[in-house]
């Protein structure tokens, strides 16, 4: 047999021994190996408010909520220029009305005084001429006097109070303390034009209860505040006096808007919202500004059009459901 051929013979065993090994690693590098589970996207939250803080909810969670909504109602504002005020106390015009009464008084007398004097010229009984001198000098001071007193008066309370005579029942009452009087001062530019016909007075912080008045003169400046002054007429107010106050005077200029209910508005970092619902199942929390108090709400003249549907039960819920999307209605 030939050496060479016997030689191959024996190694062909071998190299396919080699080969199959080399198939298998091949195989191998070319496995994709273990598969990964899919993993599922995150179910997404339900009825989270979206960037701009819309709320969004199913009708049954509205139900469940107990969210109603009322169109919103048309509304119309008198824009009121905002002042300070005090509440005088009756002491001070009951003051007035003594100094004024006490110089009345004197001068009368002394009048008498000079008649007697005047009565007896001519007489047996005549007074000397030092006397009847006496008399017209004393009817001079007590004349002037009067004066004097009128002026101080007039420098406290104005030139054209609504009371021509002293003794009227008004300045009775105001002297009694049954009616109060409210010295009110607007800053430069607030008050403009002609003396308003009405004021409108109510406690420093409180936008509950205020009262109005149309009895309103003008007064001397406040020599502590720069601005313009008046006078209110108040009845039936339990301020006391001496309280600081706050007034507004009714302008010419009407505004139109939308009326707010009070029960609507819920309060969120130290401003005041109200939700508006628009288009059905989206509640979109406005911004409104209390400053314009109504009788059952507040004005609004921005934001909010008239038929807008506001929320106006369970706006604290729709709050509570913005800022923690997590809470379930009970």
């Amino acid at each position: 047999m030939n050496p060479t051929l016997s030689m191959h013979a024996s190694t062909s065993p071998l190299l396919r021994l080699f080969a199959s090994l080399a198939i298998c690693l091949l195989s191998a590098c070319h496995d994709s190996g273990p598969q990964t589970a899919a993993v599922a996207p995150p179910a997404a939250e339900a009825e989270k408010p979206d960037a701009e803080g819309h709320v969004v909810l199913e009708p049954e969670v509205v139900g469940k909520m107990g969210i109603s909504t009322t169109p919103a109602a048309a509304a119309t504002f008198n824009a009121e220029a905002a002042g300070f005020g005090v509440v005088l106390g009756h002491d001070v015009i009951a003051q007035g009305v003594a100094d004024m009464a006490t110089a009345e008084a004197s001068l009368h007398q002394s009048r008498l005084a000079m008649a007697r004097v005047n009565s007896l010229a001519a007489t047996p009984g005549a007074m000397s001429y030092e006397t009847q001198e006496t008399a017209e000098r004393q009817v001079a001071a007590d004349d002037i006097a009067v004066t004097l007193a009128g002026r101080k008066f007039s420098a406290t309370f104005g030139e054209n109070p609504p009371w021509t005579k002293l003794d009227s029942p008004i300045v009775h009452d105001i002297a009694s303390g049954k009616l109060k009087v409210v010295r009110a001062t607007f800053s430069f530019g607030e008050l403009t034009g002609a003396r308003p016909n009405g004021i409108r007075v109510s406690r420093l912080g409180d936008n509950g209860e205020s009262w109005t008045s149309n009895t309103v003169w003008d007064a001397p400046a406040d020599a502590t505040i720069p601005g313009r002054s008046v006078f209110v007429l108040l009845k039936g107010s339990d301020l006391g006096e001496g309280e600081r106050v706050n007034v507004w005077a009714a302008g010419d200029a009407f505004e139109s808007g939308v009326l707010v209910p009070k029960s609507a508005v819920v309060l969120s970092e130290s401003e005041y919202w109200c939700y508006v619902e628009k288009p059905a199942g989206t509640f979109i929390r406005t911004a409104i500004d209390i400053g314009q108090p109504l009788p059952t709400g507040y004005f609004s003249k921005g934001g909010i059009a008239v038929g807008d549907r506001i929320v106006t039960t369970a706006a604290g819920l729709l709050l509570a459901r913005e800022t923690n999307p997590s809470t379930e209605a009970e």
